[in-house]
This record gives C-alpha cells, structure tokens and sequence, in this order.
C-alpha cells in the first residue's frame, strides 16, 4: 500500500469526482482510477461505489476506512515532520505553498524584503492549485500557504488550528494591447463580441472571473479565443493582440504605464481580491516564526 493512495481516496472523498480528484492529485484521470482500484485491491472490498450521473459515492466499507485514511495520512505527516526536525532542517529552512503567479510577483518581492530575516537559509517555494496549497498546509507539508482570498474561493482551514494575515490587495483588471496611437486594439460594446482569452475553469483566478462575468449586469458580449490556465501565458497573449484577459494589477501595471496594454471599461469590470498569508495556531521552528514576526511588523 502506498502513501499516495491514501491522499488520493481522501481528494475523492472530498472532492466527490474522478475528474476533480485527479486535476488535485496532479495525475490523469485515467491513472488515478487505477491507483483507486489498487487500494481497494490492497483492502480487498469496494471503496467507492459504482458511480451514477451524479456525485461519487463511498461504499459502506469506504465511509469506515475514510477516517482512518485521514489519520494515517497525518500520522504519517507527523511523523515526517517530527524526523525533519530531528535532523534540523526547519532550522535552516522555510516552506511556502503558492499559487504560480503569486510565486512570480508578490513572493519574488518578498523574497528580496526578507534576506535579512532568512540571512544565509534556505526558502523553499512550491507552486500548486488554490486547493492543494491549502491541504499542504493542512497535512504539515509547509510553514506557510499563501493564498489569494474571496468569497467565490472558499477552501475551508479551520480557523481554530490556522491563523492569517491579509498582506496585499490586488484586482483583475480587462486589458488589451495597444495600437501604434497607444489606443487599446479591442474594446467592449461593438457590433461583434470582444475576442476573449479564457481562463481554465481549474484555476482560482478563473473562478474569480467566471462568477464576476455571470453575475455582473454590465458584462460586456465575449468571444471566447483561448482557454490556458496561465496567467503568465494570458499576459503573454494579450500583449500579441490575441484578446481581452482579466489580469492581477500586479501583472500588468508595468505595461499598462509603458502603454503597451490599455484597460477596458472603468472599476465595475474589476474583480477586487486580497493576498492572505496562513500559517498553523502551533509554533513553528524558530526561522518560520522570525519569518512571520517580519510579515506581522511590516502589517
């Protein structure tokens, strides 16, 4: 039996689908059935009920072994954190779980603010979805989650064993680049929809911008062009002229003063957002906690 089985009958359990469990767990679809079928060779019955045309059911035998699983997998994670310790990595180190544009904007700004707290120690950062960031944090796999914050994007840490702090505030902001005149090359509100670059519905920011798009009065008619879930590669495409993405202010500022992107529309085609940083109630190793006592000054 392996560790990886358990972590992924415990995304199906939550998620209650195949296909959502394997985009977490980062594996096909077809390669996390089969690691499913494997645990339940391994505890010989079903776990997981023959699925209908709604959500994944456990069988009888698969709601007992889920809160077992549960504990194994933190027991586990227990005791990986307790042998880190021991050999004194946390003190020469700290974890971070992010989400990749983060990585790439406010995280390279901290990283530059925080050498004289870190000095000579190590700062591992590790890119992964909304959700599994948030579950890296959950199993004790990282110090930290930085995570981006809105009521669309609920993900559920306890907030008796996890406590934050709001350390940003950003917005998605409509952007298309300019023509020689500096004037934006799409706009909204023509006689044909406005050519769309589209985020993957996996992504947090995508979620961000489907609901915003669905429930605001003043969105305007879209054509979508192409679906990533990238943001990098959307900024990537917008500057070639390929649409209109909803990109971070904290992406495109740059380009927008160069005048090499333009917005569209005025605030109410903008999703407002915070930039929370979570970490365990628990004491962390002496490194973490000088890192967070630095986040709490600067706040």
């Amino acid at each position: 039996m392996q560790l990886k089985w358990l972590e992924d009958f415990l995304a199906l359990a939550q998620t209650r689908s195949f296909t959502r469990a394997a985009e977490l767990r980062h594996v096909t679809h077809p390669a996390f059935g089969r690691r499913i079928r494997a645990l339940e060779a391994w505890a010989g019955t079903p776990l997981v009920a023959e699925r209908g045309g709604g959500p994944v059911a456990l069988t009888p035998a698969g709601e007992n072994f889920l809160e077992n699983a549960a504990q194994l997998v933190q027991g586990l994670g227990s005791s990986r954190e307790a042998l880190r310790n021991a050999a004194g990595r946390q003190a020469r180190s700290v974890s971070l779980a992010t989400g990749r544009t983060l990585a790439r904007t406010l995280v390279a700004d901290w990283l530059v603010r925080l050498r004289p707290v870190l000095g000579g120690a190590e700062m591992q950062v590790l890119t992964r979805s909304l959700q599994e960031t948030a579950h890296m944090l959950e199993r004790g796999e990282v110090d930290f989650s930085l995570l981006y914050h809105h009521p669309v994007l609920a993900f559920g840490l306890n907030a008796r064993q996890f406590t934050h702090l709001t350390l940003a505030s950003d917005r998605l902001v409509p952007v298309s680049r300019t023509d020689a005149r500096g004037r934006a090359q799409h706009a909204f509100g023509g006689r044909a929809p406005t050519p769309y670059l589209a985020y993957a519905p996996t992504l947090a920011l995508g979620r961000l911008v489907d609901d915003h798009l669905a429930n605001n009065p003043l969105a305007p008619a879209l054509a979508r062009r192409v679906e990533c879930d990238s943001p990098d590669a959307h900024h990537e495409y917008a500057l070639k002229g390929l649409g209109v993405a909803w990109l971070p202010w904290s992406m495109v500022h740059a380009d927008c003063r160069a005048g090499r992107l333009a917005v569209l529309g005025d605030a109410r085609l903008e999703v407002r957002f915070d930039v929370r940083l979570y970490r365990p109630k628990r004491r962390l190793g002496p490194l973490a906690e000088s890192v967070w006592q630095a986040f709490v000054a600067r706040g």
